[in-house]
């Protein structure tokens, strides 16, 4: 009967995260899929299904902060050049206030992906899945956070969940699933972007599109439609990056 009682607790939460997603209101999502993440332990892995509400919700809310810190170091910049240090003062104290909001967030899923979704998963797609997402998260802060211990310590803690995420999604997914792909698309952003690797960035986004481009014959009609999507982002980072290293225009690079 608790078990019961437990599972429709679990959909009701997963319902409210949809009603949630409907009316963009994800702040709300988060909660809703925050209570499914704390049964995970308990009740079992998340589903496909749960995974990529929880993704969505926490993509959202970061999503829109890292738009406003980046139009606000933009903004920042101009004023700085006017000598407008009035101006300069203001937005740098609303930047830190977004730094702020960031790294609860950031920090806030990753404490749940230790605690009860890394831990609870059992199939090889959720490990590298969620392994994955802790990696991201932890890039997410390396962007904003200065030189120092507390990024070096995000840095190294995004190191590891890619590599963790990395080798299991090499031994264990094919070269065309897309969690795979998307992966590999992350993990190169944050060689190129956080520890200025550019060869290797572009040595791994090379290898897995030629890998994925060998087996694409065999996938289904879903699967074709998702990994080439991942696939046309690596080969878009590929091309921006060849061109950035002999030395033409700046651009943003693509994640997943």
């Amino acid at each position: 009967q608790k078990t019961m009682a437990g599972k429709s607790e679990r959909e009701a939460n997963v319902y409210q995260a949809v009603l949630a997603e409907q009316t963009e209101r994800y702040e709300e999502m988060v909660e809703a899929m925050k209570k499914v993440a704390a049964s995970a332990n308990e009740e079992g892995e998340l589903s496909i299904e749960e995974r990529n509400l929880l993704s969505v919700a926490y993509k959202n809310v970061v999503g829109s902060r890292r738009a406003a810190w980046r139009i606000l170091s933009s903004l920042k910049q101009k004023e700085d050049s006017k000598g407008n240090e009035d101006h300069a003062t203001r937005i740098e104290a609303y930047k830190k206030q977004i730094e702020k909001e960031l790294e609860d967030i950031c920090n806030e899923i990753n404490k749940s992906l230790d605690k009860q979704l890394i831990p609870s998963s059992e199939s090889s797609e959720g490990k590298v899945f969620f392994e994955k997402m802790k990696g991201d998260y932890f890039r997410y802060m390396a962007e904003f956070l200065g030189e120092g211990d507390k990024r070096n310590e995000v840095v190294e803690g995004a190191g590891n969940a890619y590599k963790t995420a990395f080798e299991k999604a090499t031994s264990d997914l094919l070269t065309t699933n897309p969690i795979r792909l998307g992966l590999a698309l992350n993990y190169s952003v944050f060689q190129y972007e956080i520890l200025n690797a550019p060869e290797k960035a572009c040595e791994l986004a090379k290898q897995a599109f030629d890998d994925a481009m060998t087996d694409l014959d065999n996938v289904s009609e879903e699967t074709y439609k998702d990994a080439t999507l991942i696939m046309q982002l690596l080969r878009d980072n590929l091309t921006l990056w060849t061109s950035d290293m002999q030395g033409e225009e700046d651009d943003d690079d693509d994640d997943d």
